[in-house]
């Protein structure tokens, strides 16, 4: 289990491309990951990094040990989600991520009833807005939403989540309030902005037909709940999913603008790699996930989620 140990760390310094955070992704100090490496290299007798003050590099070594060693891993892997599905005990470590949002108030509310069915998975979330590569980062699925770009992971879609237009009271005393979609280009709008975002046009349903209208404004983050203080700041409009303002919706700390030109509803799903497909606790999870998020998005509040 020590050289299987040594190799799972190789794995994860390779991929987060740093001891310290290969050690806190396993648990381990960075000392014993640094240990489980000099061990490895000590067995191959190469050198698998080429270390500096701030990041690791594979070696030629290391490149071509990480293709072999990963694929000795999956087949670990598979062959104990196999024996999980005839024992009907499923165990180990699920990695996920999701964006801030979503996450925060659709999937990680879920984890501890889920933990209480599964008490032997455990749960690596990671919330993040900006675009993963999950083969890198040895995620084993990813949350989203919107259309996903990379067409050589698995796509499971879960449901189309609602979404509208929205501001507070504040802002619309000051500003005064939209009447048609056309009346954005005056209005300060708040937007997401993360590497290789596009120009920004939101997809508005209009008597016209769809229209994609391009909003701008003086505030713009990589972090969407960012974006729903400002508003609530009174700072200007946002294009959010139903489910994430509902509760200020509902106390009146926004209001809902153009209800009659609302946007096009957002795609959620949850990406994960084709040798995912067959894991037991993956797929135990993406369904315990999917059904509830489903009543949730369907009721627009995400204090509705089952338990």
């Amino acid at each position: 289990m020590a050289y299987l140990d040594n190799i799972r760390t190789f794995l994860r310094v390779y991929e987060l491309g740093s001891m310290s955070a290969a050690a806190r992704d396993q648990r381990i100090s960075a000392a014993v990951a640094s240990a489980r490496i000099s061990q490895l290299e000590d067995h191959l007798n190469v050198r698998l990094f080429q270390r500096t003050t701030r990041k690791l590099h594979p070696t030629e070594q290391g490149l071509l040990f990480y293709d072999g060693a990963r694929k000795i891993i999956d087949a670990i892997e598979t062959a104990e989600a196999e024996i999980t599905h005839v024992t009907q005990a499923p165990r180990g470590s699920l990695h996920i991520a999701a964006p801030l949002g979503l996450g925060r108030r659709l999937i990680a509310p879920l984890v501890p009833a889920f933990r209480a069915a599964y008490p032997q998975i455990s749960i690596r979330l990671r919330l993040s807005d900006r675009k993963l590569d999950l083969a890198a980062e040895g995620l084993d699925a990813a949350f989203f939403l919107g259309l996903p770009e990379d067409s050589t992971l698995h796509i499971r879609k879960i449901t189309d989540c609602p979404r509208l237009l929205c501001a507070a009271p504040a802002y619309l005393a000051r500003r005064g309030t939209p009447a048609t979609s056309a009346d954005l280009a005056d209005h300060d709008c708040l937007n997401l902005r993360y590497p290789g975002a596009p120009e920004f046009r939101w997809p508005l349903q209009t008597p016209a037909g769809l229209r994609r209208i391009a909003v701008a404004g003086p505030l713009e983050s990589d972090d969407g709940d960012v974006l729903t203080d400002w508003a609530l700041a009174g700072q200007g409009i946002i294009l959010k999913p139903a489910f994430a303002v509902a509760a200020h919706l509902t106390a009146g700390r926004l209001v809902p603008i153009l209800p009659a030109e609302p946007p096009l509803p957002v795609q959620m799903g949850v990406l994960y790699p084709h040798r995912r497909r067959q894991d037991p606790k993956v797929r135990l999870f993406i369904d315990f996930v999917a059904g509830r998020v489903r009543t949730a998005v369907a009721g627009g509040a995400p204090d509705q989620l089952p338990r």
